[in-house]
């Protein structure tokens, strides 16, 4: 999943959201010098891309890009499905998406000084091109892509995607539709079993 699932999967707790959200750099053992709250915030990122990248739904999507974009399709199917859950957002969320994207930019502002050096660079970008909340909308998808593909020197094609997900739209959401619901699930009950492992909740620890 991509960044918005995982924001949003990871809970309540500010500090569990950040390390779900820097995850991506943290390799291997890594995760044990940080706090416990960043800690779980990374194993359950963790844990959600084990379960997302097995799951024969999201199987199922990848595929239908394979072909075109080979190794790169789970990367262009983890930011098609962030379309899927921003713009359906009210089924998932109370929260107006709008107000969430904004409370986690105040908190990435609050706790700038416990985030890798990498996500500090990229943050200045991310508020200032609003990638959360422009996931909404097929042009913002279609930016990402473009951006995405610029980083693979034009080798990808990603750039391309958004054609595929204009000609396979329905199929797509249903697929995210089905799939999310379990994601839910399967990521309330980790984080269950994280706070076991790591009690230690204080919130004034960093």
């Amino acid at each position: 999943m991509n960044f918005l699932a995982h924001i949003y999967l990871s809970g309540d707790d500010e500090l569990v959201t950040l390390g779900n959200f820097m995850a991506d750099g943290i390799k291997g053992k890594q995760y044990k010098k940080f706090s416990p709250r960043l800690k779980k915030g990374i194993l359950l990122h963790r844990s959600i891309d084990t379960f997302t990248d097995a799951h024969p739904t999201v199987r199922q999507s990848t595929r239908r890009l394979h072909a075109k974009y080979s190794h790169y399709s789970g990367v262009i199917v983890d930011i098609l499905y962030d379309h899927f859950l921003a713009k359906n957002w009210q089924q998932y969320s109370k929260v107006p998406l709008e107000q969430f994207v904004s409370d986690f930019y105040d908190s990435l502002d609050r706790h700038y000084d416990v985030l890798t050096n990498p996500i500090q660079h990229m943050i200045p970008h991310m508020i200032a091109d609003n990638w959360l909340l422009s996931y909404a909308k097929i042009i913002g998808i279609a930016t990402v892509l473009h951006n995405m593909n610029r980083r693979t020197r034009n080798r990808s094609g990603m750039d391309r995607a958004v054609e595929d997900l204009q000609e396979h739209y329905t199929d797509f959401e249903h697929e995210f539709t089905s799939f999310f619901e379990e994601l839910r699930a399967f990521s309330a009950e980790r984080l269950e079993e994280l706070n076991t492992e790591f009690p230690d909740t204080n919130t004034t620890e960093l």
